[in-house]
């Protein structure tokens, strides 16, 4: 299903980076300050990295490592997945939900034009929430009440509105006001 949205449409442009060099203090700081889960990190406009704020607590809190003293380098993710900006934004959904990553920087003509998240394309493509949904894990899933979102809510597939409770009609799920 093609939106007809590109990754360009959709992408922070001017994603936050720093060199493989900067200690993680520095990185825990700019994340702070910006406001911002995950930082790219590059090397003469190169992609080298990205370090997420899951990074930083299992490989430094969780590991006693002292941030002051440890470089990015050492615990960023050094093969990152990266889409370029002139794809459909569904392309980009499903190479997250396939690879289990919330990110990708964006590459063109080898130089880092952006980052898109999740959040990024649910913003502007609801419709996607879907794609998503299989990757989430839920602690104690068997012991909580879920409704399953082909089943229950989700979007609608006419609106695109995002409804507590679908119903089936003619093989396609509504929301209650397309329903009547």
């Amino acid at each position: 299903m093609k939106t007809g949205l590109k990754v360009i449409d959709a992408m922070t442009k001017k994603p936050i980076t720093v060199s493989p060099d900067t200690t993680v203090f520095e990185v825990a700081s700019i994340m702070k300050n910006e406001h911002v889960g995950n930082l790219i990190i590059e090397d003469k406009g190169k992609l080298k990295g990205i370090v997420t704020e899951q990074d930083l607590v299992y490989k430094i809190v969780a590991e006693s490592n002292n941030p002051k003293k440890t470089l990015v380098k050492d615990i960023m993710t050094k093969k990152v997945v990266a889409i370029e900006p002139n794809k459909d934004i569904t392309d980009a959904m499903l190479k997250m939900s396939k690879l289990n990553v919330r990110r990708l920087p964006v590459i063109e003509d080898h130089k880092i034009v952006g980052i898109l998240t999740q959040k990024d394309i649910l913003k502007i493509e609801p419709q996607l929430f879907e794609l998503i949904v299989d990757k989430i894990e839920l602690r104690e899933e068997k012991n909580k009440p879920i409704h399953r979102v082909s089943e229950r809510e989700g979007i609608c597939q006419l609106c695109g509105n995002y409804a507590a409770f679908l119903f089936e009609q003619d093989g396609v799920m509504v929301c209650k006001d397309c329903r009547e």
